[in-house]
């Protein structure tokens, strides 16, 4: 089996559960590459060179599976590399909470001994695309006068996707911006806030969940919208259907706003259309077979917790 390994810097704590890792690989002997950049900081950090047959420097390499060695920003991260190659991903979680990356350091053999098995399962999780382009309102009134969309590749590095949200938000502190919102070309409300989730079933238990947004479950065929911190009492998140085309345009005091893909931002100007809909391809998501969502909420989330108890 193929495969690659994925991380992020870390302290002297992690290198017992990143040792025991490669340690397990080279028990099956496992053919074993290394995203490049995670190889080099081992090596140079704590003189850490493991037995592999290679470096990952580009995003062509054949893999079986991906590990993703982190908290979630590093499964996004590994995500985001994987980009359209349809490589399962496990997270294996050396962070804090660990809603994507949810197998435990004490996890490690039993689950690479599934692995190796075939005692797993995969989930595919839908991303979300940006698209940029015009869009002019109507004077007096809100709708769409003339709009032209169209991919901007220097943005996001050339990859537009998002697997958790797509975030837009006040660049200053001082004042609210302006989210004027259509579904599938119909007006919805223009959002009065310091921003705007849409939020996929993965991100609906992130950014979307601290702005009081629902949790969807990940087989959901639904988006979120959550208004962050809107100027009104009666503006509440909304589920809309996967297969809709949402096309916001920002009007902003300072003529600027910020778009943020999993937190990979970008600055956009006022009179920019931003068009949202669900990409052509998905991630897909190593699962153990006794591993279920609803465990996940109930022990990262404490969902459903009886203090009395």
């Amino acid at each position: 089996m193929r495969i690659g390994v994925f991380g992020h810097e870390c302290n002297e704590d992690h290198m017992g559960v990143i040792r025991v890792l490669f340690e397990k690989l080279g028990d099956w002997n496992a053919d074993v590459f290394v995203q490049s950049l995670f190889f080099d900081f081992l090596k140079k950090k704590f003189d850490y060179s493991p037995g592999i047959k290679g470096v990952i420097s580009d995003v062509g390499m054949e893999l079986d599976i991906a590990l993703s060695i982190g908290g979630d920003g590093t499964f996004l991260r590994t995500a985001l590399q994987i980009n359209k190659q349809n490589i399962p991903i496990l997270g294996i979680n050396i962070g804090r909470l660990g809603f994507l990356a949810d197998i435990s350091r004490d996890q490690i053999d039993e689950t690479l001994d599934e692995l190796f098995r075939g005692d797993y399962r995969i989930e595919e999780r839908s991303l979300l695309q940006l698209e940029v382009g015009e869009m002019r309102l109507r004077q007096g009134e809100i709708g769409m006068e003339s709009r032209r969309e169209a991919c901007v590749p220097s943005l996001f590095g050339g990859f537009n996707y998002a697997l958790n949200e797509v975030a837009i938000s006040k660049r200053e502190t001082s004042s609210m911006i302006t989210i004027h919102t259509f579904l599938n070309d119909d007006y919805l409300t223009s959002y009065k806030a310091d921003g705007l989730l849409i939020a996929t079933p993965t991100g609906s238990t992130a950014y979307s969940m601290s702005a009081n947004g629902p949790i969807l479950l990940p087989q959901n065929r639904n988006f979120v919208l959550s208004p962050v911190a809107p100027h009104s009492l009666n503006v509440r998140p909304i589920v809309i259907p996967d297969d809709y085309t949402i096309t916001l345009q920002v009007e902003s005091r300072t003529h600027s706003f910020l778009v943020s893909l999993d937190g990979r931002s970008e600055d956009m100007q006022a009179g920019m259309a931003l068009k949202i809909k669900m990409a052509d391809f998905s991630t897909r998501l190593v699962k153990r077979l006794n591993q279920s969502f609803y465990q996940t909420l109930r022990e990262k989330l404490m969902w459903g917790a009886d203090g009395r108890s």
